[in-house]
């Protein structure tokens, strides 16, 4: 499965964005889905993640209550929706196709694709 973001951009602290993910190949909908994101000079670190069906979500502690994880299956498309947004939100994001270890999220057979910049200022 390829995969493009998008979405992102420069907002102030308190605003809203709402990313994009685009997926291509038939087998989407069988894919748990979830967002990374990278800001410079950190690793990369999970921040949410949404079952195959969409029935169950998860969030990275950080984001909890601000950020909301939703797809589409019919679109091949998943979202996330960020709210009160923080300058420490500022990263490249990264959607990906991920699979649930003993110490959480991670990229599942390396499905992740190109970022988009979100940067916040204060």
């Amino acid at each position: 499965v390829q995969l493009q973001a998008s979405g992102g951009g420069l907002v102030q602290a308190g605003g809203s964005l709402r990313l994009s993910c685009a997926a291509s190949g038939h087998t989407f909908s069988s894919y748990h889905m979830g967002w990374f994101r990278q800001a410079p000079g950190k690793e990369r670190e999970f921040v949410a993640a949404i079952t195959w069906s969409g029935g169950l979500t998860y969030y990275a502690d950080s984001v909890k209550g601000r950020f909301n994880v939703s797809r589409d299956n019919a679109k091949n498309t998943v979202y996330l929706q960020m709210n009160s947004l923080k300058p420490e939100d500022t990263a490249v994001y990264y959607c990906a196709a991920v699979k649930a270890t003993s110490t959480g999220w991670e990229i599942f057979n390396d499905y992740w694709g190109q970022g988009t910049q979100v940067t916040v200022s204060s």
